[in-house]
């Protein structure tokens, strides 16, 4: 598109669209997004409004989430004397990509002509700030928040070799390294910020996002609170705070706090205040509290797709006609936003499953993943490669030649791998009410310990993890596993045992062993089907991208099932598996079975771990608090028909092990 820009710069729009339009019929994927763009663009400038608002509308339908379109959009509607949709559109382009120095500067002279004068000024800053910034690093904005994360980061680091010390760059390039999750760099970065601009707030506010993300909750909430203290009344600060208060169970404290920010009006999204204040409601058992939580979030925004996804996510609300039709209009709607749209399709696929219309139910959850996947960078063949590179590595000969690690730890942790929506849950329920073991959380802390040995990799390289283990001596592996421990303590209160429930760590089992020797496996297993189809429905939080196609799902499954016979081998008599129709079918002998594992003795209330008055943050946490039943097996022949890719996709083999087990 070089050519095209500088046509454009030098004024020769009908060149310029004579040679887009020439070469519209060989482009595809962001090629032709580019091209559109510029083409309205050319159509604004000739003064072909109504053209340009057609072309862009055609890009929009196409790629609803881009932000210069959206902003384009803005000037083409202003320049048609719009005002009121500028306005409106600028705005929706700034929440995308809030990098648009011109949205900023053309809202702020709407807002003025308005009579707003406070909120021209804010935006008036906002485009000033952006304006001061060198051309590099407001281009690496620009393509981080377009989701161009690679390219960002390749410009970001080299003004930054030139200039090291450049607040904005670092603090840009610290954000591309947390949205390509490389947590240490990002946490590093803002940290260095920090010490060099002390009274930088919003490098602060990302640098809490980041703690969040790595779970050090306490060291978030001491940064938010902070924040909060030295400006109690901004409703951005207000809000985080009360999100780590109920991160670290001041439950009070978060609820009085989210009340607050719904009371005085003044947070933008008061319809995701009540969405986490259901949230909050949900861990702590108010189940009907959260319901109307989430009812009011979606009367505060009727297209705010979370808040209905939330009422699915209960397992137990069911949809009345009036929701659902609005559900459908919104999900069908081009105007919806992509994130909503999702969260639109995966409700509906819950509400229709609960009125046993299972054909527009799967259509639904088909959707939601379809829409999903194709959102995601996420390359299956790169998880599988590095789950073969776990079996290569760690063979039984390897397991017994690496360094011995002996720690001396206060608590034992209890790992409870698999894949999610296997019961995992209920597992860590039952074992949390016994009086020597701690529920936490899924814990990051493995998954980020391999990230660090695995380095800075683009996703084609061999990965270095596990062989990078031959390069540390005892002393070293001894550091990881008391990071571990240490970083996991803000957790615990004192119990000799604790649970870490992160289902993936099954692909780290040779690192677990290798660090933690003492710790305890427990794989907690289900029906091929059922699991896989459990996690087809479920739209997670963050992660688990293998989970939004049949195919992903299948692939990952056996490759789950093969590892675990393979640490079976390497470390015998380490792994306790729970099968989850076995659990149900008889609970008390599982259930003894369990503890004899762990060598604890069976205690009374471990049998019945549905009145343990415990939060539970994942999504089975109405669930567990019933007592064991059989309500999730075989839910998967309901859907059969539509299923019959996915049972051909695991295979006849594994099938018939998983029947003869």
């Amino acid at each position: 598109m070089d050519h095209i820009k500088k046509l454009l710069a030098q004024n020769q729009f009908e060149q310029a669209l004579k040679a887009l339009q020439q070469e519209r019929d060989g482009l595809s994927g962001e090629a032709s997004k580019e091209s559109l763009y510029y083409e309205a663009v050319v159509y604004r400038y000739l003064n072909r409004l109504e053209k340009a608002a057609t072309t862009l509308q055609a890009l929009l339908a196409q790629w609803p989430e881009y932000g210069r379109a959206l902003q384009e959009l803005a000037h083409t509607l202003k320049a048609q004397g719009k005002d009121e949709d500028a306005l409106s559109h600028y705005y929706q382009a700034i929440r995308l990509n809030p990098a648009l120095h011109a949205s900023w500067a053309a809202a702020a002279k709407l807002e003025a002509k308005s009579g707003n004068a406070e909120q021209a000024e804010r935006n008036q800053q906002q485009a000033n700030f952006l304006l001061r910034q060198p051309k590099e690093v407001l281009a690496a904005l620009n393509l981080y928040h377009e989701g161009k994360y690679y390219k960002a980061e390749k410009i970001c680091r080299a003004f930054l070799q030139r200039n090291p010390h450049h607040i904005e760059a670092m603090r840009t390039l610290a954000n591309i390294g947390a949205q390509l999750d490389v947590m240490n760099d990002a946490e590093f970065l803002l940290e260095s910020v920090l010490v060099l601009e002390p009274d930088y707030d919003l490098a602060r506010f990302d640098y809490i996002k980041v703690l969040q993300r790595r779970q050090k909750h306490s060291d978030a909430y001491k940064h938010a609170k902070e924040l909060f203290e030295k400006e109690p009344d901004n409703p951005l600060y207000k809000a985080l705070f009360a999100n780590l208060s109920a991160a670290l169970d001041y439950d009070e404290q978060a609820l009085r706090l989210y009340d607050e920010l719904i009371n005085e009006q003044k947070n933008e999204d008061i319809a995701g205040i009540y969405v986490a204040k259901g949230h909050l409601l949900k861990a702590i058992g108010r189940q009907q509290d959260a319901v109307k939580s989430y009812q009011s979030a979606y009367k505060e925004r009727p297209d705010f797709g979370d808040a209905y996804w939330s009422l699915a996510n209960l397992k137990t609300y069911e949809f009345s006609d009036s929701e659902v039709d609005l559900m459908e209009r919104a999900a069908e709607d081009s105007k919806t936003h992509l994130n909503d749209r999702i969260h639109f399709c995966f409700a509906l696929g819950k509400a229709f499953e609960q009125r046993n219309n299972y054909a527009k139910s799967f259509d639904f959850y088909k959707q939601g993943n379809d829409l999903k996947r194709d959102s995601s960078n996420f390359k299956p063949e790169v998880l599988s490669q590095r789950i073969e590179a776990q079996r290569d590595y760690f063979t039984e000969e390897k397991a017994k030649q690496l360094p011995t690690v002996s720690l001396k730890a206060e608590a034992t942790p209890i790992f409870i791998v698999g894949l999610p929506r296997a019961g995992s849950t209920l597992v860590e329920q039952i074992l949390a009410a016994h009086s020597k073991i701690e529920g936490t959380l899924e814990l990051p802390n493995i998954p980020a310990i391999a990230h660090g040995l695995n380095g800075r990799q683009v996703q084609s390289e061999k990965p270095k993890y596990p062989y990078v283990l031959d390069e540390l001596n005892a002393e070293k592996l001894e550091k990881l596993g008391q990071r571990y421990l240490s970083e996991t303590d803000v957790y615990r209160t004192g119990a000799p045992f604790f649970t870490d429930k992160m289902p993936n760590n099954f692909r780290h089992i040779g690192l677990i062993k290798t660090l933690l020797p003492d710790a305890k496996i427990i794989d907690a297993r289900r029906n091929p089907m059922d699991c896989c189809f459990s996690a087809y429905k479920q739209l997670f939080a963050e992660g688990q991208e293998f989970s939004y196609g049949l195919d992903m799902l299948a692939d990952y499954y056996r490759d789950y099932v093969e590892l675990m016979a393979h640490w079976q081998r390497v470390y015998p008599g380490a792994i306790h598996t729970v099968v989850h129709e076995q659990l149900v079918d008889d609970p008390e002998a599982e259930i003894k079975a369990l503890f004899d594992y762990l060598e604890l003795p069976l205690e009374p209330q471990c049998l019945q771990s549905h009145k343990a008055e415990r939060r539970v943050k994942t999504a089975s946490s109405e669930q567990v608090r019933q007592p064991i039943n059989a309500k999730g097996i075989g839910q998967w022949r309901k859907f059969e028909a539509q299923l019959k890719p996915l049972q051909d996709a695991l295979g006849q083999s594994l099938m018939e092990q998983w029947d003869k087990a």
